[in-house]
C-alpha cells in the first residue's frame, strides 16, 4: 500500500474500555497509523471514566468544551482542573481519572496517544474505582 493523506469522517461512537464515549478517528484500525490515534472523547454531566493507565504511551487531550477534574497519580490523590482550551498531558503508565465536574454541560475534548491501537494500551485499574474522594464520600 502506497503511503496518502487520508481524511477520516468522525466515526462511530463506541464505549472505551475506561467506560467513556468515543468517537473514531486515526487508528492502526482506521488508517493504518503505526505510531498515533487520535479521536474524539465525550464525557456527560457528572460523569467519570474507570480509574486506568496507559502503558508505555504517553497521552496528549486538548479540551474542546466543558471543564474536567482530572485525578492521577498513586491513590489518584493529586488532580488538576482543564477547562476548554487547555491541553493535559498524561506521562505512560501514569494512573488517571477524568472526572466531567458540570451538572448540565457536557465535556468534549480531542485525544492523541502514541499508541496507534486506540484501546490495546489501556490497563484498568479497578482497585482505584472506589477511593472515596471519587465516589463523594469522605
Amino acid at each position: 500500500m502506497n503511503p496518502t493523506v487520508r481524511v477520516i469522517p468522525t466515526g462511530s461512537r463506541s464505549t472505551s474500555k475506561q467506560g467513556l464515549d468515543q468517537f473514531e478517528g486515526v487508528s492502526a484500525q482506521s488508517v493504518g497509523s503505526v505510531g498515533l490515534c487520535a479521536h474524539l472523547l465525550a464525557i456527560p454531566p457528572g460523569a467519570r471514566a474507570n480509574a486506568h493507565r496507559h502503558a508505555g504511551h504517553e497521552t496528549a487531550i486538548y479540551v474542546i468544551e466543558g471543564e474536567t477534574e482530572v485525578w492521577f497519580g498513586e491513590d489518584l490523590r493529586s488532580h488538576a482542573i482543564a477547562v476548554a482550551g487547555d491541553f493535559v498531558y498524561i506521562p505512560p503508565g501514569v494512573p488517571h481519572v477524568p472526572v466531567n465536574t458540570s451538572a448540565t454541560l457536557w465535556a468534549r475534548a480531542l485525544v492523541a496517544r502514541t499508541d496507534p491501537n486506540e484501546q490495546e494500551s489501556v490497563e484498568l485499574l479497578p482497585h482505584l474505582d472506589d477511593l472515596p474522594h471519587l465516589t463523594g464520600e469522605h
